[in-house]
């Protein structure tokens, strides 16, 4: 279950980019909270990550190719974590995602994600080759469907589509032929405008719940700004108030005295913004295409699929979560409640997508499979 590495073949580079968004997060969460002299969420933050190291590392020695063969196994047991959450979960804020062991909070929908994206990267390695028939279509996207469902009712609408958008991606990597992928794509973004465009008229609609429809009513139709639209209205006026250069660090006025919830949470960029200026978000965001970029460069060089599919979803989910994200603080999605990887606050979230990291660096340091 367990293989021998050799610390030359560590890939520093992600590590780097890795470590470089975690600490701008801990230094955000720093600002964020220093006002109110609760030091609690900065603590915690680091604490978080040092037990991500040792989880990190953990999964860097694991053979990922012996774990896939009990795919199915895993596949099994996230199902049954995420029913025991829709069941007996701790609530809060209207939402059940959370089970609660006492001293933390877990919310498995995180690890979840890392999970699906281990257990389809190996299905589709699997059926790679016959990838274009409609058996092996039909069957990816039933194993698909479970886990969307699971989490789609606790409710978690942006984690369920981000899971929708891990097999998209891993899709667009396997052999499936374009015309296909064009065409579903085309058919999905026909049925998601009509969903929209029917959830917006119909209040007495029973698709989603009434929260998520007053979140996308808001964004799409400028609803009440003093209720849906409250936090993303504070996120656009600290976003704007930072201009070029931004404030200064711990100099910024909305963040810090609560005008903006969630200020260290899921809206940490109008933080980062408002404190450090566009200058400073697009350096945020060049170090998170720079991350993707080097993964996705990583995953063409190998000859191992499964590996290849693997890096491909955990890239993708980390793109995909960026992109929701900063589209959220700038008005241009509903709110989601979806964190910035290794930015945003939380264990979960951070624990999570460290452990996707060391599986990626697990299958990178597997130099056999590779072509370098």
């Amino acid at each position: 279950m367990f293989k021998k590495i050799e610390l030359k073949n560590l890939e520093i580079i992600l590590i780097l980019l890795m470590c470089t968004l975690i600490a701008i997060g801990i230094l955000a969460i720093s600002s964020a909270t220093s006002f109110s002299g609760n030091n609690t969420p900065l603590i915690k933050q680091v604490i978080f990550f040092l037990i991500g190291l040792i989880l990190m590392t953990i999964m860097i020695f694991v053979d990922y190719r012996k774990v896939g063969e009990y795919y199915s196994v895993i596949y099994t047991i996230v199902n049954i974590v995420l029913l025991v959450v829709l069941l007996f979960g701790a609530i809060n804020k209207g939402a059940k995602r959370w089970i609660d062991l006492g001293f933390i909070e877990i919310q498995p929908s995180e690890f979840a994600k890392i999970a699906m994206i281990f257990c389809t990267a190996k299905l589709i390695s699997l059926k790679n080759e016959k990838i274009n028939s409609f058996a092996s279509i039909g069957k990816i996207l039933l194993f698909q469907f479970i886990p969307f469902i699971l989490i789609n009712r606790q409710p978690n609408l942006s984690t369920s589509i981000v899971i929708l958008t891990l097999l998209v991606v891993q899709l667009f990597a396997s052999n499936l032929k374009l015309k296909y992928m064009f065409s579903t794509a085309i058919i999905g973004i026909i049925i998601l405008t009509m969903g929209i465009g029917y959830i917006i008229k119909n209040p007495n609609q029973q698709i989603i719940d009434d929260y998520q429809r007053s979140r996308i009513v808001a964004a799409f139709t400028d609803g009440d700004a003093q209720a849906e639209s409250y936090q993303t209205s504070r996120s656009i006026d600290a976003i704007g108030s930072g201009g070029l250069y931004g404030k200064g660090i711990y100099k910024g006025a909305i963040s810090q005295l609560n005008y903006l919830p969630e200020s260290h949470n899921d809206f940490i960029v109008a933080t980062l913004a408002e404190e450090f200026g566009f200058y400073g978000i697009i350096v945020l965001l060049t170090i998170i295409l720079l991350f993707v970029a080097r993964g996705l460069y990583l995953a063409s060089n190998l000859l191992d699929e499964f590996g290849k599919f693997i890096i491909v979803g955990y890239v993708g989910m980390i793109a995909a979560q960026s992109f929701i994200n900063l589209g959220v603080v700038t008005g241009l999605l509903p709110n989601t409640g979806l964190t910035l990887p290794f930015v945003s606050y939380g264990g979960s979230s951070l624990w999570a997508n460290m452990i996707g990291m060391g599986l990626v660096l697990s299958v990178v340091m597997n130099k056999e499979e590779t072509l370098f």
